[in-house]
């Protein structure tokens, strides 16, 4: 197998929204610095910002400060967040923002030029083509960058990370990259469950399909401390189309109603405040409308004029166009019927939620010389995009200032060999055998498992003890099934490579949903077997690390510690 061996200082895997921002930072601070984003697919369209944003969903806007944005976090997330990451991105939010701007991101403005809002938090730009503009601003910074390389995993000098293994999606390399210090920035974890769509129409999801989990399964797999699983995040979205429903309800005013047409948020679901209520419990309650008989639900639209219907679609042009077609060809005319919702899939996210790296103020993992930012950074909820630029800025000035002269030792012929065995093994029986799993087979019964054990679409999200342990059993049978992998291709060889990631966060997400014994956030982690919330022994961080001997889980808690006064659950 042909090799390409690579040296670099600051070493950025995943060209998404953190991983650009971390390069440009790194590159600024330090321009001798040799930066390199190793890309699974293609910076100009990778990551969660491929297809566009209408609106920045994280912002002060006038009259909030980095303390309320905390504050409404911490209610948002039902009382458990790290305070102390979650105020220093809103620290960055603005900064980040007016920066992207300067580099061509277009921002709606009202008569003073004032950034216009979109609800509390959220200001709305023209963002289409923000992926590239990040891009061209990477490129423009003398960054380095390898697209199409899938890395697989970390290489450790004792408990310090001192470079990669990957393989080259399109030209069947191997690339062994070294570096004085890493960032993990791939995004988080989609296709663990069955999703809402079947067949052809599979990747129709929220979250981006490509987004494998990547980076949480190579820091599991070294050992890393990982926090969070359990909180998982299913967005609320339009059904079929799976298109954000913010752009409806903050945007154009849509309240949600159930088949009966009652505002069902009012009437059922005012202690938790209504419309206002937190993320978990705007999915949650639909999905109970649903099961006690009062679905489908639905966003009420009905009350929009024809322009207004006009400026709603093009919204959707900036972000996701592809409800515009569908309403166009099945004749849907939103002022006149309302739109229906479903919750999604579960998925694993850190900027949503918190499931990500145990990490330091300085975005530091446990394991030395890697950095975490983004979606796999954990304990930060309410990120989105703005708040992944500003953990991209906080991992790389640390990564900067975070190198020294140190000597690491060199990655021998050893630690390759384990890896490239391990890379190719699918290809390899393939070509021996010509007869085994293939990674479309083993992806299913993942997603089945998932699904029907462990809290997916079919249960209501909804899952008890007995439940979470058949889960575990079945990954655990499923995880020897992963020597029958065979590939035919590089591409099915990357597939094999998604759902291997997949089955390690899953094992993970199994064993923290199994060790946190309360009902924390409703649909999102909903244990009908403990169905209240217990602060008085569960405010506190569930956190794992896998033994490297012997594979297995240990789960273990963090306590918490408020920073910011002020009631927990309260926003203000």
């Amino acid at each position: 197998m042909e090799r390409r061996l690579i040296e670099t200082d600051i070493l950025i895997i995943g060209g998404g929204t953190a991983g650009c921002m971390a390069a440009i930072e790194a590159k600024e601070r330090d321009p001798g610095l040799k930066v390199l984003i190793v890309e699974k697919a293609h910076i100009d369209r990778s990551g969660c910002l491929a297809g566009g944003m209408n609106a920045i969903n994280a912002y002060l806007n006038p009259g909030e400060t980095p303390e309320s944005f905390v504050k409404y976090v911490r209610y948002d997330a039902m009382g458990i967040i790290r305070e102390d990451l979650v105020l220093s991105i809103a620290q960055e939010l603005n900064n980040c923002v007016q920066r992207v701007e300067g580099w061509g991101l277009p921002i709606l403005k009202d008569d003073m030029g004032k950034p216009v809002p979109r609800g509390r938090w959220n200001i709305k730009i023209f963002g289409e083509a923000l992926k590239q503009i990040l891009s061209a601003a990477v490129q423009n910074a003398g960054v380095e960058v390898i697209n199409r390389v899938n890395v697989t995993n970390l290489i450790l000098d004792d408990n310090r990370v001192k470079g990669v293994v990957g393989f080259g999606v399109r030209d069947g390399k191997l690339y062994v990259i070294s570096a004085k210090a890493t960032i993990v920035a791939t995004g988080g974890c989609s296709g663990i469950y069955r999703p809402n769509n079947d067949g052809t129409a599979h990747h129709k999801i929220w979250y981006p399909p490509f987004n494998t989990g990547a980076g949480y399964a190579m820091g599991i797999r070294a050992g890393a401390e990982m926090t969070s699983f359990e909180m998982r995040f299913i967005a609320l979205r339009t059904k079929d189309a799976i298109a954000p429903t913010g752009t409806l309800a903050l945007g154009f005013g849509a309240p949600q109603v159930n088949s009966k047409g009652e505002q069902f948020m009012k009437v059922r679901y005012s202690d938790w405040g209504g419309e206002g209520s937190p993320t978990t419990i705007r999915v949650y309650a639909p999905t109970m409308e649903s099961k006690e008989g009062r679905g489908p639900c639905f966003l009420d639209t009905t009350h929009l004029t024809k322009e207004k219907v006009r400026e709603l679609k093009s919204s959707y042009l900036d972000m996701y166009p592809n409800i515009v077609l569908y309403w166009a060809a099945n004749g849907i005319d939103p002022s006149k019927e309302p739109v229906e919702i479903e919750g999604t899939e579960p998925y694993i996210i850190g900027g949503h939620c918190q499931s990500g790296y145990w990490i330091d103020a300085d975005r530091k993992t446990t394991l030395e010389g890697l950095y975490a930012a983004g979606d796999v950074a954990g304990g930060a909820p309410y990120k989105f995009v703005s708040g992944c630029w500003a953990e991209g800025l906080i991992a790389a000035r640390a990564a900067v200032s975070g190198i020294n002269d140190k000597v690491l030792s060199p990655i021998t012929e050893a630690e390759i060999g384990r890896e490239e065995a391990r890379v190719f093994a699918p290809i390899n029986r393939m070509e021996k055998e010509k007869d085994g799993v293939r990674p479309k087979e083993m992806e299913e019964r993942l997603q089945k498992v998932m699904d029907e054990y462990a809290g997916g679409v079919r249960t209501y999200y909804e899952m008890n003890e007995e439940r979470l342990m058949v889960a575990a059993s079945k990954l655990k049978t499923l995880r020897g099934q992963i020597q029958f992998l065979i590939a035919g291709d590089m591409h099915e060889l990357m597939l094999a490579h998604e759902v291997i990631d997949r089955i390690d966060v899953a094992d993970v997400l199994v064993q923290h949903l199994i060790f946190r014994k309360e009902t924390r956030w409703p649909g999102f982690q909903t244990r009908l077997d403990y169905p209240k919330r217990d602060d008085e022994n569960w405010l506190k961080f569930v956190n794992s690390k896998r033994n490297m001997e012997t594979g297995e889980i240990g789960v273990f808690t963090r306590p918490y510690y408020q920073l910011v006064p002020g009631d927990r659950y309260k926003p203000k």
